[in-house]
């Protein structure tokens, strides 16, 4: 396996002195191909903690190769069909704002300050939540943590995801965006019509910040 390059912005947390060398050599041992791989893994967590102004939570990698990059609901450019729940968040966003996206490649987003973080960053080829008893979670808790240090927008998409942030994202002049995920189990049941992209954006400018470009 290739070397695991660490993302230096979030190094001081404690994971990575504490959890972090089990895991990677657990994943170094694992027999199975695992995604996103060695050079993506921490793909999300490039973006430093300073310029992190929106949340948005996802579970694990998606299990295909050709989809997962690192960053929660994000694929590779050119990517079509999209993955399902990704298409139902585009359809959400023209709904909610008239943008039309074609392209699923989220690394726009991630370069106006939204963090795409899964709580779980690897799994086993063609098998979600493969890699979930790992202990990535204590990593998303403290990065959770530390962004919520100051005033954030964290949109959380499911039971699981909120759930999960709610111990976390505590006191602080944070928005909390809740509504069910936008899977195509549930997205019927309480996603479509939920507007977070607006509620984002009136948020950050009623701040003083400038809203996200969701087209870009």
């Amino acid at each position: 396996m290739s070397a695991i390059s660490l993302p230096a912005p979030w190094a001081d947390l404690p994971f990575f002195q504490d959890q972090w060398p089990a895991l990677e050599a657990r994943l170094s041992a694992e027999q199975k191909p695992w995604l996103p791989g060695p050079s993506r893994v921490f793909a999300a967590l490039a973006l430093p903690p300073e310029r992190v102004r929106v949340v948005i939570l996802g579970q694990d990698p998606y299990p295909n190769a050709h989809h997962a990059m690192g960053l929660a609901f994000s694929v590779p450019p050119g990517t079509h069909p999209l993955p399902r729940s990704l298409a139902n968040i585009f359809r959400e966003l023209h709904d909610d704002l008239g943008v039309a996206r074609l392209s699923g490649d989220l690394t726009p987003w991630v370069d106006q300050g939204v963090l795409l973080l899964n709580t779980v960053l690897t799994l086993p080829e063609g098998e979600s939540f493969g890699h979930k008893s790992w202990g990535w979670q204590e990593l998303a808790r403290q990065v959770l943590a530390r962004v919520a240090e100051k005033p954030t927008a964290f949109v959380l998409w499911g039971k699981p995801a909120q759930a999960f942030a709610a111990p976390l994202v505590v006191g602080g002049d944070h928005l909390i965006v809740t509504s069910a995920h936008p899977s195509p189990l549930s997205a019927s049941r309480g996603f479509f019509g939920s507007r977070p992209f607006s509620q984002v954006n009136h948020w950050l400018t009623a701040r003083g910040s400038p809203p996200i470009d969701w087209a870009a």
